[in-house]
């Protein structure tokens, strides 16, 4: 084992593999190390590893924030090669095969590049500014206390005009992630609102889908796409399709369409782009942000320089856009890049990474899912409890499957949960001025 220091040199026999990232890539890469002969290091801004897919129900308050987080040491305790350390990475240096941290510099003999992604406004400021991303655990929480703050806010204001805009809800994106969040909050709006809110009804709320695509769950089948529409239309949700936002100003979001909706809570699900470190020349970063590797997820131009998961695109003639950027992804190029960085150090040749799509699953709310396996697709409540039960499975710790499965279970047979709870507020005074539309 080692400790890292600010002129850290590897001092073991063994070469060093640095992961940056705990995500789900980062933690696949570790694990299918576990018996090659190398000491691995990774590192993270977070000493905890967030089940990215259900932060939507932290955000509306169906689960706790600690129930979708595990820490990072926890699994890998019986793991002897492996070492952790909770460090922000500013810059990596090719050159001398080291990276610069905050906690000092960390020499590497193989360096992956595992940090994911992060909520694309497409580079308009004025949205950054005033909307609502959901990309880690401290923005869903954000979320959370900003939807509960606003009803709280709804039920005592006497302005009308403002009462409107507290419980108008604009979901920005129709991929799984907004269809979901768009769900849950019609959900929230008929079993919960008028029972926990008393002066509310579920006429006061509206919900949104803003989506710039044709169809919403445009990476999925036809079918599916159709029956997550028919499932939010059901909720009463209104859905715009083709239509993309153009300003928010913090109450009035404006659509292309020629809509204007006046509003309090714009929930940005559109897009995501690479979150790479500095130091990579900018001829390896492509679309999205996204560093361009060749098909073994090697940085083009660098010998022991790999990157995975979101922030990667595996650039081949089958794959010129590289490949969709979910979990599964970073998972099976995690355990693949394992394999063939043992191959490299025995000097064997490497096998490329081919994608295996298992399906693809999304939520629309109570006993409706849609799911795509293969030629197979089908929707309502086997694809809903297919979810439930691939989600589970997929959490990291049998506590957080415990805490998740009766946290379903009860907030199913009661149709509420006991997790709406405003922990720390979430200041809005900085972010939005109530005056300026009075």
């Amino acid at each position: 084992m080692f400790t890292v220091t600010s002129e850290d040199k590897n001092p073991g026999s063994r070469p060093r593999v640095v992961i940056i990232g705990g995500g789900f890539g980062g933690l696949a890469l570790a694990k299918s190390l576990k018996n090659a002969p190398v000491d691995i290091l990774l590192l993270d801004k977070h000493n905890y590893h967030t089940f990215q897919p259900l932060l939507y129900q932290v955000a509306i308050g169906s689960i706790e924030a600690d129930s979708i987080g595990f820490p990072i040491r926890r699994i890998f305790t019986k793991h002897e090669n492996f070492s952790f350390n909770l460090a922000e990475v500013q810059k990596i240096n090719p050159e001398t095969n080291c990276i610069i941290t905050d906690i000092g510099t960390i020499h590497y003999d193989y360096l992956v590049i595992a940090t994911g992604s992060n909520t694309n406004f497409f580079g308009n400021k004025e949205i950054e500014h005033f909307a609502m991303p959901m990309k880690n655990i401290p923005e869903a929480l954000n979320i959370r206390s900003l939807v509960l703050q606003n009803l709280e806010q709804a039920l005592v204001t006497t302005d009308m005009r403002e009462k409107s805009a507290l419980m108008t809800f604009v979901v920005v994106g129709g991929g799984p992630t907004g269809v979901e969040l768009s769900g849950a909050l019609a959900e929230m709006r008929h079993l919960i609102l008028a029972k926990d809110y008393h002066g509310l009804s579920k006429y006061d709320m509206r919900v949104y889908l803003v989506e710039g695509k044709d169809r919403l769950l445009a990476a999925m089948s036809p079918q599916a796409s159709a029956a997550a529409k028919k499932f939010l239309a059901e909720g009463e949700v209104m859905i715009f399709n083709s239509a993309h936002v153009q300003s928010y100003d913090g109450f009035f979001l404006t659509i292309d369409n020629g809509k204007t909706i006046k509003t309090r809570n714009v929930l940005w699900a559109a897009g995501v782009k690479g979150e790479a470190p500095d130091g990579l020349p900018a001829e390896v970063t492509g679309k999205g942000s996204r560093i361009q590797t060749d098909e073994i997820n090697r940085v083009k131009g660098y010998q022991n320089i790999f990157a995975i998961g979101d922030v990667s695109a595996v650039i081949t003639p089958d794959t010129p856009n590289g490949h969709p950027g979910v979990a599964p992804v970073a998972i099976q190029q995690g355990q693949q890049l394992g394999k063939n960085i043992a191959r490299l150090i025995k000097g064997e040749p490497t096998l490329p990474f081919r994608y295996k799509d298992k399906g693809t699953l999304a939520t629309i709310g109570r006993n409706k899912a849609v799911a795509d396996l293969g030629k197979l697709h089908f929707q309502g409540f086997f694809a809903w409890l297919l979810w439930g039960f691939v989600h589970l499975m997929s959490l990291a710790g049998f506590s957080n499957k415990g805490i998740i499965f009766i946290s379903w279970v009860i907030n199913y047979f009661n149709k509420n949960s006991d997790n709406r709870l405003i922990i720390r507020s979430f200041n809005t005074d900085t972010r939005r001025s109530n005056e300026a539309h009075k």
